[in-house]
């Protein structure tokens, strides 16, 4: 059986989400609208402040990924002017800066989520999701919630059960199920698992992701049959048992 929620997210009117990704990190704003582009959303990419200001204007963004520290107008700038033009586009800032009074700062002036630099895509991901479920993109039943088999992971309760039994899990191994679970059926290479689930700072070092594979067997496998399989010489495969 297939995941059954929202994998692939659109607008209400089935058209693709749209993203606007602003960071004068040529690299990292790249790595953001190809993960979002992978899943299915239409994404553009500005590198100053003007230019965002610009794409927001004429593009008008589902959700903006925006970075604080730019060549020109610095974030919290682009967002008061945002929010003065009337956009009310939801917001997340993602920034080196991580003190209390800088997420305070951005919060305060109309941000809606803040992550800080260096962080997982996955992460990313779920709080973009979250932004757009509460601002009404994404609607409807079972929003937020994935199913594969018996394996239930309800992305804003951060819960996880299978066949009605709830399952404890650390922060690293819900994102990992998650990311997983979004590919069910489809093998993924440890590689792609570890620019997902962690931050960049593990670049390389794939025994990571075998050892939080195995702490995740041991406590979904003890509730029924394997539904994490390795693939030799691939990477992992995660489906209903029986499928």
């Amino acid at each position: 059986m297939p995941v059954t929620a929202s994998a692939t997210p659109a607008r209400p009117d089935g058209s693709p989400i749209r993203a606007l990704v602003v960071d004068d990190e040529e690299p990292l704003a790249d790595l953001v609208r190809m993960a979002l582009g992978y899943e299915g959303w239409s994404v553009r990419t500005a590198g100053t402040g003007q230019a965002a200001l610009a794409a927001v204007r004429e593009a008008r963004p589902d959700v903006v990924v925006l970075d604080i520290m730019l060549p020109d107008l610095d974030g919290m700038s682009v967002l008061q002017r945002l929010r003065a033009e009337g956009h009310d586009v939801p917001v997340l800032f993602l920034t080196a800066k991580d003190e209390v009074a800088d997420r305070i700062a951005g919060l305060t002036i109309g941000g809606d989520d803040y992550l800080t630099k260096p962080f997982s895509l996955e992460e990313l991901l779920a709080r973009l999701r979250a932004l757009l479920r509460r601002s009404g993109v994404l609607a409807g039943p079972g929003a937020g919630v994935l199913r594969v088999g018996d394996l239930i992971l309800d992305e804003d309760a951060v819960e996880v059960s299978r066949a009605g039994v709830p399952i404890e899990l650390t922060a690293t191994e819900f994102e990992l199920l998650r990311y997983l679970m979004r590919n069910a059926r489809r093998v993924v290479s440890k590689e792609r698992i570890l620019d997902h689930v962690w931050s960049t700072e593990f670049s390389g070092r794939t025994s990571v992701v075998e050892l939080y594979i195995s702490y995740l067997r041991r406590k979904v496998h003890a509730l029924g049959p394997p539904m994490i399989h390795t693939v030799r010489g691939f990477g992992y495969l995660l489906k209903a048992a029986g499928a």
